[in-house]
C-alpha cells in the first residue's frame, strides 16, 4: 500500500498537539515538550509493515524432501485495531509441512510482524499470514494461531484484563486432516 508518509506524519504531529492542547493545564508542559514528535516515531514503528513485502519475505526458501511438520510458535504480535486505533498484543503460531520447500524460520516471524504492523485486525492477520504462505511457497498446508489480549476491550467498554482473542486459519492438510491439525494444535500447546 502506498501512503504519503509527509501528511501521515503531519496528521499525527497535528491530532497529536490538539489533543495535548486540550489537556494543558493537566500536563507538565517540560515532559510533554517533545510529544508530538515521539508519537509520530512511534506510529511509523508501529505501522512499518506497509513498508514490507509479504511475496519478496517469503522469496527464498530451501530445497528439501523433508515432509515433517515445522512450528514456530510464541511469535511477539503487535498491531493496531483498525475499530478503535488501539494496541492489541500477543503471540502467533505458525506450522506448515513443505512439499519440496523450505522457508527459514525468520521468516515466518517477518511475515508475521509484516501484517500485524498494520492498521488490522486480528482475524486478518492470521488469515493473510496463513494465506500467503500457502500462495508463495510449496507447502502440503499450513496452520497459523494467533492469541492477542485488544486495549480497546481490557481497558476501556468492557473492562476485561486478561482476556484473550483466540483465531485460527487452516490451510491444505491442516484443514483437510484431523492428525495434522491435532498434531499442529498439541506443538503450540492447545488440547484438541
Amino acid at each position: 500500500m502506498a501512503y504519503d508518509k509527509e501528511a501521515v506524519k503531519g496528521c499525527v504531529l497535528n491530532s497529536t498537539q490538539d489533543l495535548l492542547d486540550l489537556y494543558s493545564e493537566e500536563t507538565n508542559e517540560e515532559v510533554i515538550a517533545n510529544t508530538a514528535e515521539r508519537c509520530a516515531r512511534a506510529h511509523f514503528e508501529i505501522m512499518s509493515g506497509y513498508d514490507k513485502d509479504p511475496e519478496e519475505i517469503l522469496a527464498r526458501t530451501f530445497p528439501t524432501d523433508a515432509d515433517d511438520m515445522v512450528a514456530v510458535t510464541n511469535i511477539p504480535v503487535i498491531s493496531m485495531c483498525e475499530h478503535h486505533l488501539m494496541p492489541f498484543r500477543g503471540h502467533a503460531h505458525v506450522g506448515y509441512i513443505p512439499d519440496g520447500e523450505l522457508l527459514g524460520v525468520s521468516k515466518i516471524a517477518r511475515l508475521v510482524d509484516c501484517y500485524a504492523r498494520r492498521m488490522q485486525l486480528q482475524e486478518r492477520i492470521t488469515s493473510e499470514t496463513a494465506n500467503a504462505i500457502m500462495e508463495h511457497v510449496s507447502v502440503k498446508g499450513v496452520g497459523v494461531v494467533v492469541v492477542a489480549e485488544h486495549t480497546c476491550m481490557t481497558s476501556r467498554g468492557v473492562n476485561m484484563p486478561g482476556a484473550l482473542t483466540v483465531t485460527s486459519a487452516m490451510r491444505g492438510m491442516f484443514r483437510d486432516d484431523d492428525k495434522t491439525r491435532a498434531e499442529f494444535m498439541t506443538l503450540i500447546g492447545v488440547k484438541s
